[in-house]
């Protein structure tokens, strides 16, 4: 098998695994029996979803983040479905909806309550009809907001639009017919704008989704992939498979050439699949084994060698599936890189491991936390099937920064469009920072600033009653009195700190535009 240097310099050469302690586990939930290849769990920083057994038809546990220990087991799950529950996925952008596939040939949407479940969900939001056999794959899109992916054992995978108001779909607005057998793993590169695919076949592609055409194709035969990942904006795919052996192995590809891997690596002889978890942020490539306790974790670099082994995780209890924290609801303060969800079924129990970077200092280690995804759409639906491509939009993870939960969203078609030109002719789905395009929304809305600034105006003369101002009167006689005036400047107070955020707002914006301007000078 493989063999691994001593040393390699790096930041996060140091990186251990954390196991949670039993209180801050999730136990005796009744996890499911399936056999499918799928992760079986999705989690967000409000929620995590896990597919649970259920008689009579599919169903699936959503338990709130911070409810840990013992489930009661009369639990109210989310049991819309007919046949088992394959693949569950949170929005990207909103906490609150997740969808799920099932053997019944569907895929349904949820709306999920802000609190904790009383009863079971029997009614979706929407209801995907469109594929002829089971579904057994989900996937929402990057960037674009309510655009979901779906590959069924039809051999298909179709598009499909939530943005309309029907509460049923049965024609999706794009199906992608080039599969021969059927999909086992899809991935997204960083803007959207292409599609890995690896199928039964032994063949892994990439394809051009909104153009329904394949742009590379692998048939490289020593290398039966069974999940595929787009490497970040590295212009790489990796892939985890088999060998001519059966050992499980790891393969790097050059995402413009298939024909022959950058690296290929024989692990172990396991029989378990082998999940591909990759951070961009970090560039660190998580291997998650099936069946064993084990994740091991490398760095990618862009250069050889390409692949750099950190170190491996290891536990006696094994895995039968895993989610992960999104960036967003990660513990900063205690330098947490990474968070999975060990799912353990011959314990009844979901573990959290934490990626943990050794740091003496307690302050916030920005080396180690870039600028992430937002929880916030770059792109409305329309938008991406018109042909736009959009980085995602980054934050800060720095306490204080905000901008880090989702909410519901709401974007205009139409402010984007000069944007998108712009970062298409710099080369095109580049990363975008969200400052940035609040900076455009708020050029554009220049009248805002003039709503804003009357409406203070509103407010100086509210702090004023018959000409004299609230705050020269004399001193209050009664307790009424006393409660009157505290109350009107408790008011005072808040309008104050509304205007001094208006300030910083405006004065982030200023120094924007003259970073941008400055940008634009010299480029000419």
């Amino acid at each position: 098998m493989s063999w691994h240097p001593q040393y390699h310099s790096s930041k996060f050469r140091h990186v251990y695994g954390k196991a949670a302690s039993k209180d801050k586990c999730y136990d005796c939930v009744p996890i499911t029996c399936s056999v499918h290849d799928n992760h079986f769990c999705a989690v967000n920083p409000s929620f995590i979803a896990v597919v649970t057994e259920c008689t009579g038809g599919g169903a699936f546990l959503v338990i709130p983040i911070k409810q840990t220990g013992k489930l009661d087991p009369h639990y109210p799950k989310v049991c819309g479905h007919k046949g088992n529950v394959l693949d569950i996925k949170w929005n990207p952008f909103n906490d609150f909806v997740i969808a799920s596939c099932s053997e019944d040939a569907t895929v349904k949407i949820w709306d999920i309550p802000n609190q904790l479940l009383k009863r079971n969900i029997t009614t979706p939001k929407k209801e995907l009809l469109g594929h002829a056999r089971r579904v057994g794959l989900i996937e929402w899109h990057p960037t674009a907001d309510n655009i979901l992916f779906s590959s069924g054992y039809d051999y298909k995978i179709m598009i499909w639009n939530l943005d309309v108001k029907d509460a049923v779909l049965s024609r999706p607005v794009k199906i992608l017919d080039v599969h021969k057998d059927v999909v086992l793993s899809m991935s997204f590169n960083t803007d959207g704008s292409l599609l890995a695919t690896a199928c039964r076949d032994r063949k892994i592609r990439v394809i051009d989704p909104r153009a329904g055409t394949v742009l590379q194709e692998a048939s490289y035969k020593s290398h039966k992939a069974n999940k595929v990942l787009f490497l970040g904006n590295m212009k790489k795919l990796f892939s985890t498979g088999t060998s001519w052996w059966n050992n499980r192995q790891i393969a790097l590809w050059d995402q413009n050439d298939l024909s022959v891997p950058l690296l290929e690596e024989d692990l172990d002889g396991s029989s378990g699949l082998l999940f591909p978890v990759y951070d961009s942020d970090t560039h660190m490539l998580y291997v998650v084994g099936k069946g064993d306790g084990n994740i091991r974790y490398y760095e990618i670099n862009p250069e050889k060698p390409y692949l750099n082994y950190l170190m491996e995780y290891r536990s006696h209890l094994p895995q039968k599936g895993i989610g992960m924290m999104p960036k967003r609801g990660l513990d900063v303060a205690a330098c947490e890189i990474f968070r999975f969800y060990k799912l353990i079924p011959t314990k009844s129990l979901i573990e959290p491991i934490s990626m943990i970077v050794p740091r003496r200092s307690e302050s916030y280690q920005e080396d180690i936390y870039p600028l992430t995804a937002a929880a916030q759409p770059a792109l409305t639906a329309q938008q991406w099937l018109n042909g736009i491509n959009k980085g995602p939009l980054l934050v800060s993870l720095k306490p204080g920064s905000g901008a880090v939960n989702s909410l519901p969203q709401f974007l205009d078609p139409e402010p984007f469009t000069k944007a998108t030109d712009m970062s298409q002719q710099e080369g095109g789905g580049g990363r975008i920072l969200l400052e940035d395009e609040q900076k455009l929304r708020e050029i554009r809305g220049g009248r805002k600033r003039l709503n804003m600034e009357e409406e203070s105006q509103k407010n100086k003369q509210r702090c004023f009653s018959n000409g004299l101002d609230i705050f020269d009167r004399p001193p209050p006689k009664t307790e009424s009195e006393l409660l009157h005036v505290y109350f009107r400047q408790q008011e005072e107070i808040c309008r104050l700190r509304a205007l001094v955020n208006q300030r910083d707002v405006q004065i982030k914006q200023l120094e924007l535009e003259l970073r941008n301007f400055r940008m634009d000078t010299d480029n000419y």
